[in-house]
Formats: C-alpha cells, sequence, structure tokens
C-alpha cells in the first residue's frame, strides 16, 4: 500500500524544508510518495526545492502563476499513484508524527475518509476569533449537511485515492475544505475523525489565511454544494 502526500506550497521558505525533512523521517507500514506542487512562489521556495532534489525523494511540479490551493492540490492529483491521499500545509502548524493516526483507520478497517480534528484533544490556539470561528463554520456545515464534523477546515485531510478524484472540484482557493467536505458526503462516504496536533502560526510568521475575508467564502460554498450528486 502507498501514501501519497500532496504540499501545495506558497511563499513558505522559512518552513519547507523542515516539513520535507519531517515527512521523509516518519515511519509507517506503508511505502510513501511525496508531491509537492509550488504555487507561483515568488520568496526562495522554489531555490529550496530544487536544491532539495537528489537528496530527498519528492516529486517536484510548479505553476507559472499563482492560482489558489484548491487547483495546487487538483495539480498533484494528477500525479498519484498510492492508494490513499494525505493533504499537507507547507508550514510547520501539522506534525507529520500524526500521520500513523491518520492512516490506522485504513489499515484496520473499512474507511473511506479520514480527518484530522484539531478540537479532539486541547492544542493551542492562534487567536479566539480563529478558533471560534473554525467552530461556527463547523457547526453550520454540521447543521447544513446532518452531519457530525468537529474541524472542517482541518488540513489533515486523507482520502482514498479513488474518493477524491471522483469528487469534480471546483474551488481555486482554500474553500476546498468545504467543496470536497460537502461532496463526499452529498455521495454517502463517511468520515472519521483521529485527534492531531496544532502549532497555529501568527500573521508575522506567515499566516495566508483572513478569517473576515475566507469565513464567507466558506459558507457560500457549503450553500452551493449543498444540492450536489
Amino acid at each position: 500500500m502507498k501514501l501519497s502526500i500532496i504540499i501545495p506550497v506558497f511563499n513558505e521558505e522559512k518552513t519547507i524544508q523542515e516539513v520535507i525533512k519531517r515527512i521523509a523521517d516518519v515511519s509507517l507500514h506503508v511505502e510513501k510518495e511525496i508531491i509537492i506542487v509550488d504555487d507561483c512562489s515568488t520568496d526562495k521556495t522554489l531555490d529550496i526545492l530544487t536544491s532539495l532534489k537528489g537528496k530527498i525523494d519528492f516529486k517536484l511540479l510548479e505553476h507559472k502563476i499563482n492560482q489558489g490551493k484548491g487547483v495546487a492540490i487538483k495539480t498533484g492529483l494528477g500525479a498519484v499513484s498510492g492508494d490513499f491521499i494525505l493533504i499537507q500545509d507547507a508550514d510547520l502548524e501539522y506534525d507529520p508524527k500524526d500521520y500513523p493516526a491518520l492512516i490506522e483507520p485504513f489499515l484496520v478497517g473499512d474507511t473511506d475518509i479520514v480527518y484530522g480534528s484539531r478540537n479532539m484533544i486541547k492544542n493551542p490556539r492562534s487567536s479566539n476569533l480563529y478558533f471560534w470561528g473554525g467552530r461556527l463554520i463547523s457547526f453550520f456545515f454540521n447543521f447544513l449537511y446532518g452531519a457530525n464534523v468537529s474541524d472542517i477546515n482541518t488540513g489533515y485531510k486523507v482520502f482514498k485515492k479513488g474518493i477524491l478524484e471522483s469528487l469534480d472540484l471546483k474551488e481555486k482557493r482554500f474553500s476546498f475544505c468545504e467543496e470536497v467536505t460537502c461532496k463526499a458526503l452529498r455521495k454517502g462516504y463517511k468520515i472519521k475523525e483521529v485527534p492531531i496536533h496544532y502549532y497555529p502560526r501568527s500573521f508575522q510568521d506567515g499566516k495566508k489565511i483572513r478569517w473576515w475575508r475566507e469565513g464567507p467564502k466558506s459558507i457560500l460554498a457549503m450553500l452551493k454544494y449543498r444540492n450536489y450528486k
């Protein structure tokens, strides 16, 4: 069995090398492949990635114009060869040491999708605004879809390859999270959550999501895909 790890990256020169090293170092009972999609970074990210080729085994794909996280994930999908696909952010907010817990449900049972939930154990918060904003988005999603997902916007999502490929993804940016979750549930797939660790960063450290901009887009995406079949 093989786990394909897609890393969409944009301007993460401070963290990308460490992220790749941690992924390469984590021990699993399955084979790993790393697929990195550089979304037209304007800092030294691409130079760092190029310098790492040959030292660590990964596939590097490039966008010539910045298109967003959702598009980068779709680009990565075209290169995967694994049985399962895990989405990994290029910062250090999520720890690859949680990979064993994320893939264990696939190995021991008939599992479709696994989400790593930041809310199932006590984790640091970047701010109360972001924490409660995220909980509100998850609450609204559960209300609309009759679900019980505690962390819809988690950066750790793992899918069987065929499931993710079947969802006809359209969202270009961060609303990928809502789109993929809404469509998966509408198709009847079950989402299992496991607790993960979370190390939030500040805007000064490079955090890109702006709650006041992405929050309304998240709600619109949930309404948009409510009748998806």
